[in-house]
Parts: structure tokens; C-alpha cells; sequence
């Protein structure tokens, strides 16, 4: 491990390095084997080294890794044409993260209604680019950097006739992982119809599987105007995405927004083929071992989430306890000061699971 290395700090660092993963498992520089269940933050939805994307990607390797968006390539064009059947009709805006898929969310909804506030809710988070920074309501976050782009208003009841859009995630990934209720969407939804408001899911962590269903708004029954997703959709290569409905006005216009690498034929490679892995059978496996993981997780404390975005929260500060499952050969991550996180790889087997629940007890011990 490189002691001190020429980062600026913008991460607390747990003294470990990876260098391998296969399936579930982590391996460092010092070969050590870890259960990974955290996933990159709800990123490696298939695990490690999946075969169908890495092959996907190796293939495509081969034969064009970046023209510009000045011209269609084959696997964006069929990334589009899979979300598009998955979403039910809808075009899509392909960039590298999901903070840039909320900016181009902010950017449409804005130049669609010709309206200037986005409504979002208290304890949400939605990215640290300036724009995604100023409608999450986290104040802690945003405090260093105020004063910020104009026009975030948190709770539901500062809908109106000046909102754009109504910026809603499904489950509260940072905010502790705390689900939204059907009736709370409903509201939602009632109100942004009301107003001539869109409604926007940021389903970055919620996505591509991660709920039990390929879009939260699936499981929970409210259909959104739009949808940003990015984290698990190429299984770690860096992509996002806005996906507007078909019947949503478009908004943009050709020069309206950009994104030099969005749409890299190499991405769009790998999450054409984590489309295609999240199928009926994978779905099902992520909510029996939801189900396996929330009963167990249920002794430790209070267990919130959807699919396989989980938390338990603790009597005790989380930040130890990441730390202990680590040197126990676990990893898993926190979502506040007594709240611990899982976001296991969707292909996570019962045994591994298991295997799971028995460290994090010896950790807890």
C-alpha cells in the first residue's frame, strides 16, 4: 500500500487496498479475503468480474472506445433502445455519474416548464456538483459551499405554480435509507399533475435491480415524469443517465446540454449487458435474499430499506462497527451516525448471506 498518497482528502480512508474481486469477495494487497457487501456503494449490482459485462466490455475494448456524441454508436444506441423497453417508453441523456444525471434532470425540468425551483425533500441527497448540491437537504453538506444555485425549496408543501419538478428518491439512500411511502409518492405524484410540475425519481442507488423490481417506482406503484440513474448500470464502469417518459415534454433542444463522454461505447457495452443479466430470475433472488437479510438484520435493530438497499439502525455509533466487520473480514458501510448500510451485490447468494449475518454479529460483539 502507497503510505500517504498525493490525493487531496476528500475521503476518509479505511486503511485497506484492494486488488482483486470475484463474485462477492474482496481480495487485498496483502491477501486477505473480505465479504463484500457493500458493493462500491451499490454499484457492483452483478459482483465482481461478472462475466457478461466484463466480456461486453473486453469486446468492445477491441474495437472503438470513443468517438463523440456528434455521431450514434451502436451500443448507445441499444442502451437507449433497452432502458426505453424497461422504463415503458422514454429517451435517454447518457453522461458518467449520477450527480450529472440530476444536473441534466434540473436542466430539462427547468427548460420544459420554463420554472425555476425544484422541490425536494429534507434529508435527501442527490450529488456534490453545485446543482445536485443545492437541492439536497442535507445542510451539513451544503453549508461550505452557500450561497447555492437559487431556487431549492424542501417539503412538499412548497409545491406550486413557479415549480419545475418534484425531486423524489424512492428510498433515502444517504439520508439513512429511508423509504418513501406509497401514499407519500401518491402525494407526490397528485401534485405535481396539479401544479403542471414533473416528477423525478433519483433512482441512482434505488436502479438497475437494487429494489426487486428494475425501477423503484415498479415496486411502489407511482410512475415518475423522468428518472436519473447511473451507480449499478454498467457494474462499475462510470456511467448515468436521464430517462424522460415518452409522454413528458422533451425540453431539450440540440446545444441545450452535453457530456463528452457520455454514452462511451465501452460503458454502454457493459450496461447493454446489465440490462439484460437483471432479468425476471435475478429479480426474484434479490428479494429472497432481502427477505433472508432484513430477518436476521431484525435482531441487531430497527431494519429499513428496499431489495437490497438495507440498514439496520444501532444503539451504538455505526462508524466503529464498519470498522471492526472489516478486520472480521466484512464490508459494509454506514448512512449516518447509528446507521448501518448494505448494499450487497444483487447476485449475493443465502450461504453468503449467511455467512454475512455471522460476521457482522462477531463484529457487533
Amino acid at each position: 500500500m502507497i503510505a500517504h498518497a498525493p490525493v487531496l482528502p476528500t475521503y476518509t480512508r479505511l486503511d485497506v487496498t484492494f486488488v482483486d474481486g470475484d463474485g462477492s469477495w474482496l481480495y487485498d494487497d496483502a491477501g486477505n479475503r473480505y465479504l463484500d457487501l457493500f458493493a462500491g456503494i451499490a454499484v457492483v449490482g452483478l459482483g465482481h468480474r461478472h462475466p457478461a459485462p466484463t466480456a461486453a466490455a473486453h469486446t468492445q475494448l477491441d474495437r472503438l472506445w470513443h468517438v463523440s456524441n456528434l455521431y450514434w454508436t451502436t451500443p448507445m444506441q441499444e442502451l437507449a433502445a433497452k432502458l426505453s423497453d424497461r422504463f415503458g417508453g422514454a429517451s435517454s441523456f447518457f453522461c458518467n455519474s449520477g450527480a450529472e444525471a440530476v444536473e441534466a434532470a434540473l436542466k430539462w425540468a427547468r427548460k420544459a416548464t420554463g420554472r425555476t425551483e425544484i422541490v425536494a425533500l429534507d434529508g435527501s441527497f442527490h450529488g456534490r456538483t453545485f446543482g445536485a448540491l443545492s437541492v439536497t437537504g442535507q445542510p451539513a453538506k451544503r453549508a461550505a459551499f452557500e450561497p447555492l444555485v437559487p431556487g431549492a425549496r424542501f417539503g412538499l408543501e412548497h409545491v406550486g405554480p413557479e415549480t419545475a419538478a418534484i425531486l423524489l428518491e424512492p428510498v433515502q439512500g444517504e439520508g439513512g435509507v429511508r423509504p418513501l411511502t406509497l401514499e407519500f409518492l401518491a402525494e407526490a405524484r397528485s401534485l405535481a399533475d396539479e401544479y403542471g410540475a414533473l416528477l423525478v425519481f433519483d433512482e441512482v442507488q434505488t436502479g438497475v435491480g437494487r429494489s426487486g423490481s428494475f425501477f423503484a417506482w415498479q415496486e411502489l406503484g407511482v410512475k415518475p415524469d423522468a428518472v436519473t440513474l447511473a451507480k449499478g448500470l454498467a457494474n462499475g464502469l462510470p456511467i448515468g443517465a436521464l430517462l424522460v417518459a415518452d409522454d413528458s415534454p422533451t425540453g431539450f433542444e440540440p446545444g441545450d446540454h452535453a457530456s463528452t463522454f457520455g454514452g462511451n461505447p465501452v460503458a454502454c457495452a457493459a450496461a447493454c449487458a446489465v440490462v439484460d443479466t437483471v432479468d425476471d430470475e435475478l429479480l426474484a433472488h434479490v428479494r429472497e435474499v432481502s427477505r433472508y437479510l432484513r430477518d436476521g438484520l431484525a435482531e441487531l435493530g430497527e431494519v429499513r430499506g428496499l431489495g437490497l438497499l438495507l440498514a439496520v439502525e444501532l444503539d451504538r455509533p455505526a462508524a466503529p462497527i464498519v470498522e471492526a466487520a472489516l478486520a472480521n473480514g466484512l464490508v459494509i458501510g454506514s448512512a449516518g451516525e447509528h446507521i448501518l448500510r448494505l448494499t450487497p451485490p444483487l447476485t449475493l447468494s443465502l450461504d453468503e448471506a449467511e455467512l454475512a449475518l455471522a460476521l457482522l454479529e462477531g463484529a457487533l460483539a
